[in-house]
């Protein structure tokens, strides 16, 4: 099976690795790819958000299965010509990615599939921002309704700092805030149903105990010890499956990966937001310890047809994932900056450098985007792994560098909420000239 990957970062790295394990898959092909999915995959200079020009090199490379990593790409459709062409797509259509693509079209399938979620507002004024914040409290959840790269999120209990995020964006869905550790789930769904990996936790804020501006994400676990056990099969029954038939309902079959980012609250899961495709970081981890064949997997997905394979199946013990930023991240990012030590790593078996924002210029590897590389590990337990991935990290440098320290510590609902209730600006502040320093300080 010939396989082309779509996009540029962690997330796509980490996928063209899994599938160049895979026997069944006999060549990756990346577009365009980065300097660390070169290793494992042929690169192609061909946009991602140009479905013309993706369905082309997939018919002449005689690709048997694309799989389209980002969301931007999705929500513009580049999966819709690619089907038209009689080839096999791993991601949604234009119409069903529009379940990332809005969150208030997010919001209204949830309703009408009677899935459990925050109860909202959509808005479109400041004074109907204004009346959602009042009426449903602190602390004030603000989302962008687009696309915002994992950024366009503000929870806050500050209203002037709601209110102005709300008045930055088009429109927005103000929610009820969810208390409760948060955790990734991923399904993959071949349009009617769907198959769960285990679960994932992400560590979205940029500095230690949950402290500072939204992210991407700065790293991720799986699997969680302390979650209850047999979530999955309890969100593909209340989440998941009603999303599909409703999808289904209004004639938009979603075929992909449905990211489903939970809030474990006192009441039970409930639905924080849906993503249309895998996450990044929180993917990275939970492929590293999958030891069955990706491509079949996504491949039965794309088919439609996931009851022809055997469900995946992990290895034991636990993935650690900790992200390293540029200089500025998330606000801005530094590029050009020389990247050393990667190259120490390249021997070990339970690590990995997965590539997000790097390239090559003057035959050295540079910094090419705000989260620019992950060190990924494998253990025998979350400590294990964690103990390794920081290892990586401490050999890897470029100027400017920042991580947390506290990936995988301990539960994100700890860390985080208790950052969100009790943290001033005095407080992050304080603590932000201890975590920028680029120090070998592992705590």
């Amino acid at each position: 099976m010939k396989t082309l990957v779509i996009g540029t970062g962690g997330r796509e790295h980490a996928l063209a690795l899994a599938l160049s394990l895979d026997p069944g898959v006999s060549e990756v092909h990346a577009a365009p790819g980065n300097p660390g999915i070169a290793a494992v995959a042929t690169l192609h200079d061909v946009d991602p958000m140009d479905g013309a020009a993706v369905t082309a090199l997939a018919v002449g490379l005689g690709i048997d299965l694309v799989i389209v990593g980002p969301e931007a790409p999705l929500v513009a459709g580049v999966a819709d010509p690619l089907r038209a062409a009689g080839i096999a797509v791993y991601g949604p259509s234009a119409a069903a990615a529009q379940l990332e693509g809005s969150k208030a079209f997010s919001k209204d399938v949830m309703a009408a599939a009677g899935v459990p979620t925050a109860g909202s507002r959509v808005c479109a004024t400041p004074a109907e921002a204004a009346a959602a914040l009042d009426e449903l409290g602190s602390p004030y959840v603000v989302k962008d309704d687009a696309l915002a790269a994992g950024k366009g999120v503000v929870v806050t209990t500050d209203r002037d700092e709601a209110l102005a995020h709300a008045a930055s964006c088009e429109r927005v869905v103000i929610e009820e805030f969810l208390d409760g550790p948060e955790v990734s789930l991923f399904a993959v769904c071949d349009g009617r149903t769907a198959i769960a990996l285990p679960p994932a936790q992400d560590f979205k804020r940029i500095f230690d105990g949950g402290l500072g501006a939204n992210t991407g994400g700065m790293g991720s676990y799986s699997p969680l010890p302390w979650a209850p056990p047999g979530p999955a099969d309890d969100v593909l029954a209340t989440v998941v499956q009603p999303t599909l038939d409703e999808m289904n309902r209004r004639g938009a079959p979603f075929v992909g990966t449905l990211y489903v980012g939970l809030a474990l609250t006192a009441t039970g899961p409930r639905v924080i937001e849906f993503n249309c495709r895998f996450g990044d970081p929180d993917t990275q981890p939970v492929l590293a310890l999958m030891t069955s064949p990706l491509g079949e997997l996504l491949a039965a997905a794309a088919r439609g047809d996931l009851s022809s394979v055997p469900a995946p199946i992990f290895a034991e013990g636990a993935s650690v994932t900790v992200v390293m930023a540029s200089a500025g991240y998330p606000e801005s990012s530094s590029k050009g900056d020389v990247i050393v030590g990667t190259e120490t790593l390249a021997e070990e078996t339970d690590v990995d450098v997965i590539h997000a924002g790097t390239a090559r210029s003057d035959g050295h590897l540079v910094s090419a985007g705000g989260r620019v590389l992950a060190v990924r590990a494998i253990g025998s337990d979350i400590a294990d792994a964690r103990a390794k991935a920081y290892e990586g990290i401490a050999s890897i440098s470029f100027p400017g560098a920042q991580w947390r320290r506290d990936i995988a510590a301990e539960p994100l609902g700890v860390v985080e909420g208790a950052a969100l209730l009790e943290s001033s600006d005095e407080v992050a502040a304080s603590t932000v000239g201890d975590i920028t320093r680029l120090d070998r300080e592992i705590s």
